[in-house]
């Protein structure tokens, strides 16, 4: 097996920050009434600006496949051009279109040589997964080098548009706040972006270069039930039923294609799955966590900040929080991209040295998943 180096990494941030206060002037008022649940969710999450890819006015600016292509199109240059990539590899939990798949897509797009593609779709662990199988095929030997991408175009899932036909229910909110709520809670946590890595079974001649060590991902969908969902409806048993199931009047009564969360589940479920995983790995690969320099948990709220590091803390694989990484308040949840951000930023900005030990922290709420990942900066 070969060593494996991330050489570089890239991302696309589309438009201007959008501000707390510009988000509604963007996504539009359901019924045209400004969220009651608004403050409350960005006052836990403490996010601050995010990207959308819509103009004020509500109209596309790119689609995902075209917020993943440029950041691609990024990691190459005359030294190292797009020609020589071998393999895509791309994460998201909002493409474009069912078919073709995402990655094909962006291929079509970068309208390059004949590569080997896998399309990863879920949530934000599915970027991590397009990340372990670039990190894979190059480490077996399949290609010398692969792309990885996490990207997402939530944005046009979450304008009021899309929510006008259920508005009648949304006027029960006073008598059963669930109703709106399991709806609303996302639309003030997520946004757009792409991120892109490239992996080589060589390092940088010059400069650093990030060897991926180890990805472990686990599933505990065979314990927990659905929590993050879209394109389908819960049941009261906790069971789902998929769009392919309903009538066409049944998807616009009950938006069934909007991002959907059942934040009961998130708060019980999210912290202590992903801490047991954690204290395991810290076991299986001999962890120093002294001598670990930084932790880049995906948080998809800063609400979970405490809750994790109370969580690691009682299992006994603590992490201080002055090695925590994120940037959460600055570029918003991004899903799949966001565990690419926090590595890109750290790279590309400067904030690493020879020595430095890594390590990715990936929970995925849709049914419970996490993803972990082990770097030596060389």
């Amino acid at each position: 097996m070969k060593e494996v180096y991330i050489t570089r990494l890239s991302k696309f941030l589309p438009n201007e920050p959008v501000a707390n206060e510009e988000m509604e002037s963007i996504l539009g008022m359901v019924d045209g009434k400004p969220s009651r649940a608004r403050n409350i969710i960005l006052g836990n999450n403490k996010i601050k600006t995010r990207y959308y890819a819509q103009d004020k006015a509500g109209n596309s600016t790119h689609t995902n496949a075209e917020m993943t292509a440029n950041a691609v199109q990024s990691l190459f240059d005359d030294k190292f051009p797009i020609t020589e990539m071998q393999l895509l590899a791309c994460g998201t939990t909002s493409p474009d279109q069912m078919l073709p798949n995402h990655a094909a897509m962006v291929h079509g797009i970068l309208k390059c040589q004949p590569v080997e593609l896998i399309a990863a779709t879920g949530a934000c662990a599915a970027g991590m997964q397009a990340f372990k199988y670039a990190w894979m095929s190059v480490k077996c030997g399949n290609t010398a080098n692969a792309v990885s991408t996490g990207s997402e175009k939530f944005s046009a899932w979450l304008l009021s548009r899309n929510f006008e036909p259920e508005t009648e229910n949304l006027k029960n909110l006073t008598e059963n706040p669930i109703i709106a709520f399991e709806k609303d809670f996302l639309r003030w946590m997520l946004s757009d972006g792409a991120s892109a890595a490239l992996f080589q079974d060589t390092p940088n001649e010059e400069g650093l270069s990030l060897r991926v060590d180890w990805v472990e991902i686990a599933s505990y969908a065979h314990e927990l039930e659905t929590c993050m969902y879209a394109g389908a409806v819960k049941n009261e048993d906790g069971s789902t039923k998929g769009w392919t199931d309903m009538t066409p009047e049944e998807w616009s009564a009950n938006s069934v294609f909007s991002f959907k969360q059942d934040t009961r589940l998130l708060g019980k479920n999210i912290v202590p799955s992903g801490a047991k995983m954690w204290k395991q790995l810290v076991e299986k690969y001999n962890i120093d966590i002294d001598k670990l320099t930084w932790f880049l948990p995906h948080l998809s709220s800063e609400f979970f900040r405490s809750k994790i590091d109370e969580e690691i803390n009682r299992v006994g694989a603590y992490i201080p929080q002055e090695k925590w990484f994120t940037n959460l308040t600055r570029v918003g949840n991004v899903g799949t991209a966001s565990p690419y951000f926090m590595l890109e930023e750290l790279l590309n900005q400067g904030k690493l040295k020879k020595g430095d030990t890594i390590v990715m922290m990936v929970p995925e709420s849709a049914r419970f998943s996490y993803a972990y990942a082990g770097i030596t900066v060389v």
